[in-house]
């Protein structure tokens, strides 16, 4: 990690690596089915950074999903890394389980608690959203307008 960094994050293997050299911008747990579909998790950690604030070691590989969310892995050792919106100019969230201390990161809000699966009991007391817990703009489409 070089001097200035503050934040440093990693794949299971090291091909990719990132490091981030500005205070996160969000921490949140998100249940939303996208998160548990691409993390096969029951509930992802997330932290959000500003994407200029991020030097990446090793390039991700992407999918882009529905929505406008793009999704980063390894591409070796399969580890999820984060994701973009393209409603979120300019920010980029890594999955807790990239970032090397994890800890350091708690989540403050729960996002799509809606959609929490049943059996999972968290008895925090964070702010609990029913949808996004980083407010999104409205972006129109033709068929809105």
């Amino acid at each position: 990690m070089t001097a200035s960094a503050l934040h440093h994050g990693s794949c299971r293997c090291g091909l990719i690596s990132a490091e981030a050299s500005a205070a996160p911008i969000w921490q949140s747990y998100c249940h939303c089915r996208d998160c548990r579909k691409q993390t096969g998790a029951p509930v992802m950690a997330f932290v959000g950074f500003r994407a200029d604030s991020i030097a990446w070691f090793g390039e991700p590989n992407s999918w882009r999903g529905a929505g406008g969310v793009t999704r980063m892995f390894c591409g070796h050792c399969g580890s999820q890394i984060g994701y973009t919106d393209e409603r979120l100019p300019g920010e980029i969230y890594l999955a807790l389980g990239f970032m090397d201390e994890p800890d350091s990161y708690p989540p403050a809000s729960h996002a799509f608690v809606e959609r929490q699966l049943p059996f999972l009991h968290m008895t925090d007391d964070l702010p609990r959203f029913d949808g996004f817990s980083v407010e999104r703009p409205i972006v129109k489409t033709g068929k809105d307008q």
